[in-house]
């Protein structure tokens, strides 16, 4: 039998060390575990890959959607498909890069259809103006985050109007769901009445719709965009659609490119506008940036989170740099959760999902050939979850009833997000100044609710 010699048989901890040795983490992913700190967030790289590729799945519908809102104001929906994707991809890698966070943006459901339907046909301007306003409104945005009103604004704005606000918008957009799908029409006796439930457009709309929220009741992450493709695969097979192609070099975006009306849109008479887009914004993204890091296990007792004022920063100039691209105000999406649900903890997911929007830009033909019934679904299922805060009311206390409701119903009447915020703040003053609950209004609350009465009086009058 040999003997092991002295040497051989030393104790381990005697053995000299290698001094480069490394971290086995660091060893397997390199860059990404330096940047992302994959370990410390306990998750590998493989995981936050799955978890991009899901939140992809679930929010690459808007760049079907979008163009479909869009061209309603006149814009060229080929450009604001490329457009659409690049923004989100832009938007996604910068937030994966910043903040570092699990968090998605493209351009915001709702706020495409106020630009569209409320600013650029209710108002009669051009879009080139109407982007301007969304690219003043993401100034505003981007100022109140790097100088800290943000938080201010969001601690003293009323929870009732907090509430209303993404409420009415949800049934805006719902609204405009019901009619892409000839669900509902106008009536010169009732103003509106429902539409001809037995045509090809009104079945597939509603079809649409039940395939999402059968699907997203049994938690399928991409139910709006299974949605999509079925309605529009029929419509093909019944000759309502044209088959154009499947893949295509990426459509030109001269035609939206830097055409905002910068000038235009800096009036007196659009400062409503500007404000609704900015103050919207500002929920949307706040709302939806605490509810993924919630879902992540890394926001506080106060709803924040590591590297929030870089993640709104990153939120509000993805906006600037979209509307003069050409597309409406980009936000952070909620569906950013169904990734953080499969395990994505770092920027490494929202990077993912921005590399894929890429890979999407040269699918333009299938966007052209999807019909605005195949959206319908998606619009009344992104009202549903909109609308879905309204059961937060206290409903027992009109002073904040009263302001939630007309918060809530005076967008879709009137058509207009910006009129639904001036009656909800001016409402609000006016019940807790009746009921002599003067305490309880803020003082920028009040002077919010003055400028939209002067609004009233002296703009919008003239």
């Amino acid at each position: 039998m040999n003997v092991p010699s002295n040497e051989s048989s030393a104790p381990i901890s005697d053995l000299p060390k290698d001094s480069t040795a490394k971290p086995q983490t660091e060893t397997q992913h390199g860059w990404l575990e330096r940047y992302f700190k994959l370990a410390a967030h306990n998750t590998t790289a493989s995981t936050e890959v799955i978890a991009g590729i899901t939140t992809f799945m679930t929010m690459v519908y808007i760049v079907f959607v979008n163009p479909q809102i869009l061209s309603a104001a006149g814009m060229d929906p080929s450009g604001v498909f490329v457009v659409t994707c690049m923004i989100s991809a832009i938007g996604c890698i910068a937030m994966g890069l910043i903040a570092n966070l699990p968090i998605a943006l493209a351009p915001a459901m709702g706020l495409n259809a106020f630009f569209a339907f409320s600013v650029v046909v209710g108002m009669g301007i051009s879009w080139q103006i109407g982007m301007g306003t969304i690219f003043w409104g993401a100034i505003c945005f981007a100022l109140m985050s790097a100088l800290g009103i943000r938080s201010w604004i969001l601690s003293n704005i009323p929870n009732c109007l907090r509430i209303g606000i993404p409420s009415g918008i949800g049934l805006l957009i719902a609204l405009v769901g019901l009619s892409n799908a000839g669900i509902v029409v106008a009536s010169p006796a009732t103003m509106i009445t429902v539409g001809d439930l037995s045509s090809l457009q009104c079945v597939l709309g509603a079809l649409g719709f039940f395939i999402i929220v059968i699907l997203s009741s049994r938690n399928i992450h991409a139910a709006v965009l299974i949605s999509i493709v079925v309605v529009t695969s029929i419509a093909a097979l019944m000759g309502d659609v044209e088959y154009t192609g499947i893949i295509s070099m990426p459509p030109s975006i001269e035609s939206t490119f830097g055409q905002l009306d910068l000038a235009g849109s800096f009036d007196i008479a659009l400062a409503g506008v500007i404000f609704s887009f900015a103050l919207v914004s500002l929920f949307d993204s706040s709302g939806t940036m605490i509810g993924v890091t919630e879902k992540c296990g890394i926001t506080d007792e106060r709803g924040r989170f590591p590297r929030m004022k870089q993640a709104l920063m990153t939120d509000s100039i993805t906006s600037v740099t979209g509307a003069y691209m050409g597309t409406s105000t980009v936000t952070a999406y909620i569906e950013s959760s169904a990734g953080v649900a499969v395990g994505g903890r770092t920027g490494l997911t929202a990077i993912v999902a921005g590399l894929l929007f890429i890979v999407v830009i040269f699918f333009s033909p299938l966007a052209a050939m999807v019909p605005g019934y195949a959206v319908a679904g998606a619009l009344i299922y992104v009202g549903i979850l909109m609308s879905s805060g309204l059961a937060k009311v206290n409903w027992t206390d009109m002073t904040e009833a009263a302001p939630a409701f007309i918060t809530t119903v005076m967008m879709p009447f009137s058509f207009s997000i910006t009129e639904g915020i001036a009656t909800g703040f001016i409402t609000y003053c006016v019940m807790k100044a009746g009921t002599n609950r003067w305490r309880e209004i803020h003082p920028g609350v009040a002077l919010v609710a003055l400028l939209f009465i002067v609004k009233f009086v002296f703009v919008d009058s003239h």
